[in-house]
């Protein structure tokens, strides 16, 4: 359990919620879930000083499916979260807190124009900085 988030918030979906999919992570993921609340998810909220929510954090592949994820999505392994702080220029505040803060990250996604963004984090960080 990290400082501000938890394993179990990561894994809450309504869509698996709501179409009855098992969403439990497995203990490879459980781990890679610890390591991006650690590494990345608890020290960005720290530093951004407010509440940072998550949209969508650990995806089983029939969540994944089920959403349309991309077929490599790194939800899948949980290492990924799709976050937000409440409006797109926040996020684009977030965003560049992110790119600029000396974070350590796998990949950093601006989604939508900062209607949210995506984060991910593993043990071989590319610092990849996309807009979508």
């Amino acid at each position: 359990m990290g400082k501000y988030f938890t394993v179990e918030e990561l894994c809450v979906s309504a869509v698996a919620r709501s179409r009855g999919i098992d969403n439990t992570p497995p203990p490879q993921a459980v781990a890679a879930l610890h390591d991006l609340i650690g590494h990345l998810l608890d020290p960005l909220r720290e530093a951004w000083g407010g509440p940072v929510a998550v949209n969508s954090g650990y995806r089983s592949p029939a969540l994944n499916a089920a959403v349309g994820g991309a077929p490599r999505s790194r939800h899948m392994y949980g290492e990924a979260a799709d976050i937000t702080v409440g409006s797109p220029s926040a996020n684009a505040a977030l965003f560049a807190l992110l790119e600029s803060g000396g974070f350590d990250f796998d990949q950093l996604i601006d989604e939508r124009g900062y209607a949210w963004l995506h984060v991910s984090w593993c043990r071989t960080n590319r610092r990849q900085v996309l807009h979508l």
